[in-house]
């Protein structure tokens, strides 16, 4: 038996940077199933689940699914739940992220990071709390971001989806707390990742030695370091934290 063993985890963007980190970490630590959430059409999905199971004696099964349809979303994770005897821990890490002057970006776009990145938090915990409260436990782990500190140029809508992110956390803590249900916040600051390689491309050393010379730490953030955070969190060592948004910045 393992703190996880049995444990139903849904993690959104599953097959990115982070979340694959965390899928890997939390099927060490013996979750009983993974569902890996994220785009349809990404064959990548099923060879990652199949690496999964094999690896950490886990069951793992890719879940095609856009976000940016929250109905579709909402209903797709509550068959989820329906079907696997409810979600134990929903890990909501799915973000989009442009950079850009504020002026150059359309109405769809700013609505777009939006959808992606709060409101699908709001539609997915809306699915599975009922399984939660049944239960009388559940955790729920958002992501927030370091650039809520207003230190960062170019990002108005993901922060603003970031801000929004922090007030569901605050507010569903305070109502499912009496269900037994925690919700947090990790707030990464910098983290090695492919989006930061797409983003920055044409500067990043540049970018790099910025992030460094920022950090009272002195080495760059890994998707790892986030994963077991995300561990802890949702592991029974945090089950008297909640309502919190926890950094792991280096120091910023």
């Amino acid at each position: 038996m393992t703190e996880l063993s049995g444990k139903t985890i849904l993690i959104t963007g599953a097959l990115g940077t982070l979340g694959r980190a965390q899928a890997e970490r939390l099927g060490r630590a013996g979750a009983g199933l993974l569902l890996l959430l994220d785009r349809p059409g990404a064959e990548a999905g099923e060879g990652f689940a199949a690496s999964l199971a094999a690896a950490h004696e886990t069951m793992a099964i890719y879940v095609g699914e856009d976000l940016n349809n929250l109905a579709s979303a909402e209903k797709r994770a509550a068959t989820l739940s329906s079907e696997h005897g409810g979600i134990d821990i929903l890990i909501n890490n799915a973000a989009l992220i442009i950079n850009k002057p504020f002026e150059e970006f359309s109405l769809e776009e700013y609505e777009d990071q939006v959808r992606v990145n709060s409101s699908a938090a709001f539609a997915l915990a809306r699915a599975v709390t009922p399984g939660m409260k049944q239960k009388r436990y559940g955790k729920i782990v958002n992501f927030c971001s370091l650039t809520l500190n207003g230190r960062w140029d170019g990002y108005v809508p993901y922060v603003a989806s970031k801000g929004a992110m922090l007030g569901l956390t605050k507010a569903l803590a305070r109502e499912l707390g009496p269900h037994g249900v925690r919700v947090n916040a990790v707030s990464p600051g910098a983290v090695v990742s492919e989006a930061e390689e797409r983003v920055f491309a044409d500067r990043l050393q540049q970018y790099n030695d910025w992030i460094v010379e920022n950090q009272s730490l002195k080495a760059r953030i890994q998707p790892s370091d986030v994963a077991d955070l995300v561990h802890f969190l949702v592991s029974p060592a945090s089950d008297m934290i909640s309502g919190q948004n926890i950094a792991i910045d280096g120091g910023w």
